[in-house]
């Protein structure tokens, strides 16, 4: 079957796009991307720098300098992907809270979207990719061949999110998730450039009520009518 060269779907945290990205990817044999690990790298390189994230001009010229590596998976423990950023395997280290607490404000500089986005459009428009994000149908990659919305309520969201860490062995509370989810979900949403939206032709789904299973069942019978049209 044919499907769509480049795909990009977006949606805010927790909404099921990397987990039904990947899932799709590993189907039709494409390049499974997830954008947000670059801003997460960048966050944690800045941090291991003893870089104050409050300091615009040096985390954009750390997003400058960076070179930040998305393999397959290397190891056998529960990674979906390898994240290299200047040589070193921040796949995990980039999911800490210290982390989660901070990329919103690194990812809304106008200087490290510029940086990231240009090594994003260059990846995508290779083609057979699907491209996860925030901005990717309205931003990174406008002319993707289909656009995908993905979005859930803030509780739903937060539950997710609370058992990926918990399955993970964190010590974490419920409450203190969805707080961090709601003040994520402002930021993003309002930050001067490139703020989380749906693009305007995108394809929007709730996954409230949807499996992992029925949702990437649903985006595939969308994907191939799209090729039909």
């Amino acid at each position: 079957m044919k499907y769509p060269n480049i795909i990009a779907i977006d949606g805010p945290a927790a909404s099921g796009k990397t987990t039904i990205a990947n899932q799709l990817a590993e189907k039709w044999g494409y390049l499974f991307f997830d954008t947000g690990v670059m801003y997460r790298a960048v966050t944690w390189l800045a941090l291991h720098k003893n870089i104050s994230t409050k300091d615009e001009a040096l985390v954009t010229d750390l997003a400058d300098r960076i070179k930040i590596d998305v393999a397959p998976p290397s190891k056998d423990d529960g990674r979906e992907y390898d994240v290299i950023a200047d040589g070193i395997d921040v796949t995990w280290k980039i999911r800490k809270k210290k982390v989660d607490s901070r990329v919103s404000r690194v990812s809304a500089y106008p200087g490290v979207r510029k940086a990231l986005t240009m090594q994003q459009r260059r990846i995508g428009l290779v083609g057979k990719v699907i491209m996860v994000g925030r901005d990717i149908g309205t931003v990174v990659l406008p002319e993707a061949d289909l656009k995908i919305y993905l979005d859930a309520s803030v509780e739903e969201r937060a539950n997710r999110r609370y058992k990926q860490r918990v399955d993970r062995g964190e010590d974490v509370e419920l409450r203190k998730v969805l707080k961090k989810l709601e003040k994520r979900d402002n930021i993003d949403s309002t930050r001067e450039v490139a703020p989380l939206r749906a693009a305007e032709d995108a394809v929007l789904i709730n996954t409230d009520d949807l499996s992992i299973a029925e949702v990437v069942s649903k985006i595939e019978k969308i994907a191939l009518s799209t090729m039909k049209e």
